[in-house]
């Protein structure tokens, strides 16, 4: 098969993935930090020891990361079609997308958080910080590099996932490589979705090192 002809295909399937996994990022990072936080502050040496809900909460994401994605991809789509209205395509693979990255990403900021320097918590407590101002102004900006740093991984992980989503007419590259380059034994095809998602990886790889050096400059 005449791979120019794919182009188009291509093209389409490459914006479904960045499509689908940026939102799914926004999702998980507006969902997995604030977990990531609690993790951190409700734990028995944290700012707000809650050992009963640090655990629960420490349960259920450990839960949520040991389940296969595939495994997910099927358990999730009564929620899937109650939410989006349908299970197939680019938009429907959101929200499986997002519910296997947010505890992902939760344990990362978790370590990530972990990492800031004591004393500087304990200054700030001893100037009077509230939690919410140690939050802020002290975990969130000293472990940022590191967070950044997780979004890329996270991200990376999320590309991973959308190419498995495929597998249920998820729509992205996974979708393209699956009905192509699968069923149909068209090796050109297989071989050029696997090429564009090593570049996008890449990419992000690049663009999530060069901010997390800016931001540890800081």
């Amino acid at each position: 098969m005449d791979i120019s002809i794919m182009i188009p295909s291509l093209a389409q399937a490459a914006i479904d993935t960045i499509y689908m996994v940026g939102f799914a990022t926004i999702f998980t990072i507006i969902f997995g930090l604030p977990l990531g936080i609690l993790l951190v502050i409700t734990d028995k040496n944290g700012l707000a020891p809650l050992p009963f809900l640090n655990k629960t909460i420490g349960t259920i994401v450990n839960m949520a990361r040991s389940l296969p994605f595939i495994i997910l991809l099927v358990l999730v789509i009564p929620f899937t079609r109650l939410v989006i209205g349908t299970t197939i395509g680019a938009t429907a693979a959101i929200v499986p997308l997002s519910l296997a990255a947010i505890p992902f990403f939760a344990r990362i900021a978790e370590t990530s958080l972990r990492e800031v320097d004591k004393g500087l918590i304990e200054a700030a407590q001893a100037m009077g910080c509230t939690i919410c101002q140690i939050i802020f102004k002290v975990l969130i900006p000293e472990s940022i590099s590191s967070l950044v740093l997780g979004v890329a991984l996270t991200i990376i992980s999320l590309i991973g996932y959308s190419a498995m989503a495929g597998a249920i007419g998820g729509g992205g590259l996974g979708d393209l490589a699956i009905r192509y380059g699968y069923q149909r034994y068209e090796t050109e095809v297989m071989i050029a979705t696997v090429i564009l998602l090593i570049a996008i990886v890449q990419v992000i790889q690049l663009l999530g090192d060069r901010m997390a050096q800016k931001m540890a400059r800081r």
